[in-house]
């Protein structure tokens, strides 16, 4: 299981993430949207096309653009649509399987 956590919180948590580049795709159902808020930024990569941005509100702070995925992504990177990726202090985790049940 894979968990990506900030300001103590878990933001998203799944067994079924897809690594590019060394970041964690993770499914967008996986994430919780409860922290998640809409951004204007946006990026632009030449393989897997335009980047659209959330900032991440969790306990009363914000961590402006922190998450990101690609709306329409182009296709050589069309195994990550529909998935979000962290960065800027969220901490990607991988916790076995039997320390999840004992944390369950």
């Amino acid at each position: 299981m894979i968990k990506a956590q900030w300001n103590g919180a878990v933001v998203a948590e799944s067994d079924e993430t897809i690594v590019v580049e060394g970041n964690h795709y993770f499914p967008a159902d996986s994430v919780n949207s409860g922290y998640l808020r809409a951004s204007a930024t946006s990026s632009l990569c030449s393989w897997k096309g335009q980047a659209a941005y959330y900032s991440l509100e969790v306990g009363g702070q914000r961590n402006e653009d922190a998450a990101w995925f690609y709306p329409e992504p182009e296709a050589a990177a069309a195994h990550i649509a529909g998935r979000i990726a962290f960065w800027r202090g969220v901490t990607i985790d991988e916790i076995d399987e039997a320390q999840h049940r004992a944390e369950g």
